[in-house]
């Protein structure tokens, strides 16, 4: 195998894993980031403890992607759940799965997984070279030549990954800086916006609602003729709005929705196990069995406390009522927001501020066989930078690690 001097921009899950592949076949690789420390925005997911990836099957897999998942199953054949759970264990680290299949170190710490990492990389004999920015990409005649940095130093190299990242939580380095070597060098990148994002609403209220979650609940989003439904999860009100693990999962759609100018509002079903019908029956218990007693207790076991003044004051309701009080119109004025309790989506919060980039290179200049540009002999690209993005639940950074290990394995052999 020819020897080749490769060099790796960026040092997350993807890069990391690249700069290790190509090293174990023997290459002459360097590690180049410009923070202090390696995995700065690897050390912040599955909030510090690291969701590394999911072991549901392929298909499953590629369908937790918003459109272009299926660009990504030259890499998990090649690199998969089971193949990067069999690296961390192998290399000391015990990994276990939780709810939904999520796979997480035992350690409950991000750092246990950058600590396996760093450990590999200084095995494989990687230089790493870290507070150094990289200004250019030196290219003559579409062949790679090298890189020039930030000091303006120049580093000749056979082949180049680019492992940068995407423009979200930008404090950790992500400032898409990547993107931007790329779109010099001759590459399309599709608009960035923020993914797995919280949304804000119009209702002022929302925000007195702050800290509540909502359990066992169904959303649905519509914008004119178009609709999503979610599965059964939670809900968190913010200071600002909504989030919890079934906005996140669809925010991606409506932050598109939003861009594309739509008007779009959320129905929470707070009671999805139940149609209205039954809810009403509900009620109507209720109320016979508690005549003499006022609204709020009725509610007390049917909604949050937090909840019920709020529910009484949207539906009309005088507070002091007694159940025996409470009108037919009351009544269904209930079940309609337990079944469709309206919020206006106003925004999301930006881009920095989402837990992914949605957006990146375009995957028409990129081979998914390799990862290799279509445009630039030598240039590879991989994680979060390229035009992929997924649910929660591991995928994303499954999806980083297996873009990585076969540019990593790529640069090396090809």
């Amino acid at each position: 195998m020819q020897n080749r001097k490769i060099a790796v921009v960026g040092a997350g899950p993807a890069g990391m894993i690249a700069a290790i592949k190509a090293a174990q076949l023997s290459q002459e690789v360097t590690l180049i980031d410009k923070n202090p420390s390696l995995g700065k925005k690897l050390l912040l997911s599955g909030k510090g403890r690291c969701n590394l990836t999911n072991t549901c099957d392929l298909d499953s897999f590629l369908k937790r992607f918003s459109r272009n998942g299926e660009f990504l199953r030259d890499a998990f054949k090649k690199f998969f759940n089971q193949d990067l759970i069999n690296f961390f264990e192998t290399r000391g680290l015990s990994l276990k799965t939780e709810r939904q299949l999520r796979v997480f170190p035992v350690t409950d710490s991000s750092s246990s997984i950058v600590s396996v990492l760093e450990q590999e990389l200084i095995k494989q004999n990687v230089k790493i070279m870290r507070k150094t920015k990289v200004k250019d990409i030196l290219i003559k005649e579409n062949q790679l030549k090298g890189l020039y940095l930030e000091a303006g130093e120049f580093l000749p190299f056979d082949k180049i990954i680019l492992a940068t990242g995407g423009a979200s939580y930008s404090f950790t380095g992500s400032t898409g800086e990547g993107l931007s070597l790329a779109k010099r060098a001759g590459h399309k990148v599709i608009p960035l916006r923020p993914g797995l994002v919280p949304l804000v609403t119009e209702e002022k209220y929302a925000q007195d609602l702050e800290g509540l979650t909502l359990k066992n609940i169904r959303l649905k989003f519509y914008a004119g003729k178009n609709e999503i439904i979610s599965e059964v999860g939670e809900l968190l009100f913010t200071g600002f709005g909504i989030s919890g693990p079934l906005v996140l999962s669809l925010s991606g759609k409506i932050v598109d929705w939003l861009n594309n100018k739509k008007e779009v509002y959320l129905e929470i079903d707070l009671k999805p196990g139940l149609t209205r019908e039954q809810l009403d029956s509900r009620f109507l218990r209720e109320f016979k069995a508690n005549a003499k007693k006022g609204i709020k207790h009725i509610l007390k076991n049917i909604l949050p406390l937090r909840l019920i003044n709020l529910f009484i004051e949207l539906a009309k309701i005088q507070p002091h009522k007694k159940a025996n009080q409470i009108t037919l119109n009351e009544r269904q004025a209930l079940v309609s927001l337990l079944k469709g309790w309206r919020l206006n989506i106003a925004g999301s919060l930006p881009l920095e501020e989402g837990m992914i980039t949605r957006g990146g290179i375009s995957l028409k200049e990129i081979n998914p066989r390799t990862m290799e540009s279509r445009l630039v002999k030598g240039l590879y690209f991989c994680g979060e930078m390229i035009d992929v993005d997924a649910d929660t639940g591991g995928f994303n950074l499954q999806a980083a690690f297996s873009t990585g290990y076969l540019a990593g394995e790529s640069a090396a052999v090809n």
